[in-house]
């Protein structure tokens, strides 16, 4: 595994004095080859982890929709932390049948599967569908997560030790806290709103997270769940908002926006410290659990969600035998 250097350490610092003790104890973590999925990792958030995971040694998977974008994302990433164990695999979220596809790949690698990062999404797009006839935001962001996580689960279990557990972080935002979940219209269909729909599939996602904990908490696995919220962050995500909107976004992004390595840092911390060893269900924000809204601990809405979610994408529930 690739040692960290001073130039690592102090990058890492730079972003947060908290990840200072994480990169650190981190390299008796990479000592055992840890292997690292970032879904939208060329670009954004996605970018600055995937670059960060990359300099701790591990061996990184880009998953995106955009092979030249990934590609470029590999070649920069590999220029500037003189590693080459980052790839892109093409992996559409809003298509289940390019999922399953991406799945098949990375299982031919046989290699194993200690973290999985949830980080791709859209943002505000107009009223549109996927592939598979989903309310894009709600398919995407959500249910593309929900079946990779799942397909994926195998391998992180068998991946995870009692003392390093495997680690699948899924990145929220703060727009859960107002939104509601319409279990009877989850495609939006009676009326759409693209901040409805947005922060919907943000609280979908945190509800999932924590039904997934309870599942693996209730199977003995070594594997953890968190969610975490990175802030506003200046990224390509508002390219869908109106144009005052963008104006104003352009005219405050100093002042009030998180740079991505910033946004970052708590996807980063969820991955690596060792404060987080073990520890699941958990809602981080600047790198410190947090409450997030009340409807996401309702744990007949979790069970529901999820009940529905795997009949969307055309699973089996095996939660039905754990209360």
């Amino acid at each position: 595994s690739c040692p960290l250097d001073a130039s690592s350490l102090a990058e890492l610092f730079a972003i947060s004095p908290v990840l200072e003790a994480s990169a650190l104890s981190f390299k008796k973590f990479s000592g055992y080859h840890a292997v690292a999925i970032v879904t939208g990792g060329a670009k954004g958030i996605g970018y600055q982890t995937v670059k960060h995971l990359a300099r701790l040694g591990m061996h990184v998977i880009i998953a995106g929709n955009n092979e030249s974008e990934g590609q470029e994302a590999v070649r920069k990433i590999q220029e500037e932390t003189l590693t080459g164990k980052v790839e892109f695999l093409y992996c559409d979220l809003a298509s289940m049948k390019s999922i399953r596809q991406f799945v098949q790949r990375f299982r031919a690698k046989n290699c194993p599967l200690h973290v999985l990062v949830n980080n791709a999404g859209v943002m505000l797009v107009p009223e549109r569908k996927t592939e598979d006839g989903f309310e894009e935001h709600f398919g995407l962001n959500y249910l593309g997560h929900f079946l990779l996580t799942n397909l994926l689960l195998d391998t992180l279990k068998q991946s995870g030790t009692h003392s390093h557990n495997a680690r699948i972080i899924t990145v929220s935002s703060a727009t859960h806290y107002v939104a509601k979940l319409h279990l009877n219209d989850l495609q939006s269909r009676c009326s759409y709103s693209p901040h409805g729909a947005y922060a919907q599939s943000k609280l979908a996602l945190v509800l999932f997270t924590y039904r997934l904990q309870h599942l693996l908490t209730a199977n003995g696995s070594h594997v953890t769940a968190n969610v975490v919220d990175p802030g506003v962050v200046n990224t390509d995500l508002y390219k869908h908002v109106f144009w005052v909107v963008k104006v104003a976004k352009w005219m405050t992004a100093w002042l009030f926006f998180k740079a991505p390595e910033e946004g970052a840092s708590t996807t980063i911390y969820a991955a690596v410290s060792p404060e987080m060893e073990g520890a699941g269900g958990c809602y981080l924000y600047n790198e410190e659990r947090t409450k997030s809204a009340d409807v996401a601990y309702d744990e007949g809405l979790q069970r529901r969600l999820w009940t529905e979610s795997c009949k969307m994408v055309g699973i089996s529930d095996e939660s039905r035998r754990v209360p």
